[in-house]
């Protein structure tokens, strides 16, 4: 039996759980996560009355029986052997759903599949939601692409290398939508297309800017992985406790500031950026330096949809606080965050025009074109060749259609942000 027939059958098992189930006892109802995220999860709820009647170890193996399936019985180093097969075989979307599928069969396949593939950092690949959090490869950077909805005022990362590939195999990665305010402008971020709600499991995060349009703010919904940036790092939103679920992220978490250079002078030339990520420290990328490298969301998707367990107190909201979003954090014990610059542009001559090298990826002049480096000083020890590589380069290949390539020490999250504050109206920076 090839790969692709079992992923097949796996999904006919998953698919037909609910209605097997309900015609038999009726006192237990399987829900199918509606949530279009990169994930799709079973969850199992038991009726009120029997988790008011039974033991909390009964309704565990009864919920057990429900979600797991034939295919959950195989032995460890069998189905180790078949996923490792299945994610060498499957390496670019839309096949390498199959690899998604596998983790949504059971939780034991869940646990082999989260230790069979790798971090974007190691593999070069997006698999699992937790991916765009994660830092990308060090060698060579992930491509994507931007397109811009002028009418919805909505922007949408795709992986892939253009457009003209995407068609209806196109992964969507993220989703912006520009929310305008007397003092600021607002670009909030979701995993999927129709819906923006902060209140939703699928919010990733914001990017707000000031009044000017000259500084903007990252805003994280998860706490960030480092403990040391996580404490100094307060949660902000202003939502009604009531309609916040327990299990859905409460707060905003100031991981990144981006700050354009006024043109008081009104000189012609391309904009000057600055990027301090705070969640990422200089050590990173040093000789042997590691970036932080969260492996589950907090409160994630997969935690809402697995196996319910009456033995363990219900979780609190997490306190809101009335912070100024203003605040920023700082990186005690972990030395100076990381700090990006824009790569300086050369004068051409002949084209009376400022060219930068995109390599072929940018085809279109725009002051929004851009590449970020970092910026380093001789007391961080960071090797010519670090301080030459382009971390993020993002420029202009058509109408509404714009290229972003992002690679370490940035997640896809954060280089989509930065390349979000790109499209806000400057007047004081031009």
């Amino acid at each position: 039996m090839s790969f692709k027939s079992i992923v097949r059958e796996l999904k006919e098992i998953r698919d037909g759980i609910g209605s097997k189930r309900s015609g038999g006892e009726g006192k237990r109802n399987v829900h199918k996560n509606t949530n279009k995220s990169h994930v799709h999860h079973l969850m199992v709820d038991g009726n009120t009355e029997q988790q008011q009647s039974g033991s909390s170890s009964s309704l565990l193996r009864s919920t057990d029986v429900i979600q797991q399936g034939r295919w959950a019985n195989l032995p460890p180093e069998l189905l180790l052997d078949v996923i490792q097969r299945l994610e060498a075989s499957e390496t670019s979307w839309p096949a390498r759903q199959h690899v998604v599928a596998c983790g949504s069969v059971c939780r034991s396949w869940r646990d082999i599949a989260k230790e069979v593939v790798k971090t974007p950092e190691q593999s070069g690949r997006l698999t699992f939601p937790i991916s765009l959090k994660q830092p990308g490869p060090r060698e060579s950077p992930i491509q994507c692409f931007i397109k811009r909805e002028r009418a919805t005022s909505t922007y949408h990362l795709y992986l892939g290398l253009t457009p003209a590939l995407l068609g209806e195999n196109g992964k969507l990665l993220f989703a912006a939508r520009k929310v305008r305010r007397a003092t600021s402008t607002d670009f909030v971020i979701s995993l999927v297309s129709d819906d923006f709600s902060r209140a939703s499991n699928t919010y990733i995060g914001k990017l707000r800017s000031n009044f000017l349009g000259t500084k903007f703010t990252v805003y994280d919904s998860q706490p960030p992985c480092d403990a040391a940036v996580q404490s100094n790092c307060r949660p902000n939103r202003r939502i009604h406790a009531k309609q916040v679920s327990p299990r859905v992220p409460a707060g905003n978490y100031n991981v990144a500031t981006i700050s354009y250079e006024l043109n008081v002078l009104r000189s012609r030339g391309p904009r000057r950026m600055q990027c301090t990520m705070h969640s990422i420290p200089i050590s990173a990328i040093q000789e042997g330096g590691t970036a932080p490298t969260p492996t589950s969301f907090p409160h994630s998707l997969e935690d809402q949809f697995s196996v319910p367990s009456t033995s363990k107190p219900k979780e609190p909201l997490i306190p809101f606080s009335s912070t100024s979003l203003s605040e920023t954090p700082t990186l005690p014990g972990a030395g100076d965050p990381l700090v990006l610059k824009n790569k300086a542009p050369r004068w051409h001559e002949q084209l009376q025009c400022w060219c930068l090298n995109f390599r072929g990826r940018v085809t279109v002049a725009s002051v929004k074109n851009f590449q970020l480096v970092a910026a380093v000083e001789a007391s961080h020890q960071v090797s010519a060749a670090e301080q030459e590589k382009v971390i993020l380069q993002f420029g202009k290949i058509g109408k509404d259609i714009f290229t972003m390539d992002y690679r370490y020490p940035l997640s896809a999250f954060q280089a989509f942000a930065i390349c979000l504050s790109s499209f806000d109206t400057k007047p004081a920076c031009e």
